[in-house]
C-alpha cells in the first residue's frame, strides 16, 4: 500500500511543488542524483565501477523539448569514458508525440554513442509505452545490435519478453511503476525476477542484473556459474546512492558493476519512484525535510 501511495504521489503536481521548492531537500536529492555528473562519473570510474548515465525528464509535450533532450545527450557523450552507457527514456525523445520521432531521435543518439564507444539502453517507463518501446528497440538493433532494453519483473509477461529478447542486452529490474495486472507482492516479484534471470543467463544475450537485493545478487552469481558465464558475460547494476559499499565489494571480487547515475533538475518523479522501491528510505527523506542535520 505504501508503494502504491508513493507512486501516486510521484504524479501529484501539488506535492511536487511543495517538495521541490523546499530548501531542505538538497541533501537527500544529492544522495541519489548527481549534482556534477562529470565529477561523479570520474569518481566512480576511478573506483573501478562502470556507469550508465540518465538525463532526468520525460513525457515531453512538443518537438522542441524532444530536440533539446537529444542535444543534451549528445553533449553528455563528450563527458563519458569508453564502455559507459546512457539510459534513455523514449518519452523524453518524443514517444508520446510520435513513435517515428522517438525512433529517429534515439537513432541519432545511438550513432553518436557508438562513435565514442558508448552503449545506449532504452529505459523502462509506464506500461502503456511498452509495445512502442519494444518496436523502437527492434528497429534500432538492426543497425545497432548492442542497444539495450529494460524488462520489469513485476509485469506478468516478463519471462516471455526475456525469451523474445534472446541475444540482446537486457536490463532486468523489479519495476518502479504501476500497471494493470502487475504482480504486487514482494515474493511474487522475486520469483518472477528469478524466472527471468534463468532465461537470460541461459540465453545468448548479455544480462544486466539490476537489483540491490542480496539474495537475488547471490542467485545471479550462482546462475552465472551454472550457465558458464564468466565475469565479462554479465553485469550487476545498482543505483547511485544505494548500497555503495556493496557496489565496491562486488567490483572488488572481479564482477562488473555498473552504477545508474541520474542527473538534471527534473528529479522529483525519479526520487519518488526510488522511495516506492525502498520505502525504508522514506524516513531518511522525511528527516531531511525537517532537519539540516
Amino acid at each position: 500500500m505504501l508503494r502504491q501511495a508513493l507512486l501516486a504521489v510521484s504524479r501529484s503536481d501539488l506535492v511536487e511543488r511543495v517538495v521541490t521548492t523546499s530548501p531542505l531537500t538538497r541533501d537527500v536529492v544529492r544522495r541519489y542524483v548527481a549534482d556534477d555528473v562529470g565529477q561523479v562519473v570520474a569518481r566512480l570510474t576511478r573506483d573501478g565501477l562502470l556507469v550508465t548515465v540518465a538525463r532526468l525528464g520525460e513525457d515531453v509535450t512538443d518537438r522542441a523539448q524532444a530536440e533539446h533532450s537529444v542535444r543534451d545527450y549528445l553533449a553528455l557523450l563528450g563527458r563519458l569514458p569508453r564502455d559507459a552507457d546512457v539510459s534513455v527514456k523514449l518519452t523524453a525523445l518524443g514517444l508520446r508525440l510520435s513513435e517515428q520521432l522517438a525512433l529517429d531521435n534515439a537513432a541519432t543518439v545511438c550513432e553518436a554513442a557508438a562513435a565514442r564507444g558508448v552503449t545506449l539502453t532504452l529505459d523502462a517507463e509506464e506500461h502503456d509505452t511498452i509495445a512502442r518501446l519494444e518496436s523502437v528497440h527492434a528497429t534500432l538493433r538492426k543497425e545497432h545490435p548492442d542497444v539495450g532494453i529494460v524488462v520489469q519483473a513485476y509485469l506478468p509477461d516478463a519471462r516471455e519478453r526475456c525469451e523474445r529478447l534472446d541475444g540482446a542486452r537486457v536490463r532486468l529490474c523489479k519495476g518502479a511503476y504501476s500497471a494493470p495486472g502487475a504482480l504486487t507482492s514482494r515474493a511474487e516479484i522475486d520469483r518472477s525476477f528469478v524466472r527471468c534471470l534463468k532465461v537470460l543467463m541461459a540465453g545468448t544475450g548479455y544480462p544486466m542484473v539490476a537489483t540491490h537485493d542480496p539474495r537475488l545478487v547471490e542467485i545471479a552469481s550462482a546462475l552465472a556459474v551454472l550457465t558458464g558465464r564468466d565475469a565479462t558475460g554479465f553485469e550487476y547494476q545498482m543505483l547511485y546512492g544505494v548500497r555503495p559499499a556493496e557496489q565496491a565489494r562486488l567490483a572488488g571480487l572481479g564482477a562488473q558493476v555498473r552504477v545508474y547515475v541520474p542527473y538534471g533538475a527534473d528529479w522529483y518523479a525519479y526520487l519518488m519512484r526510488r522511495l516506492a522501491e525502498r520505502p525504508r528510505n522514506l524516513a531518511f527523506f522525511a528527516r531531511s525535510l525537517v532537519s539540516r542535520r
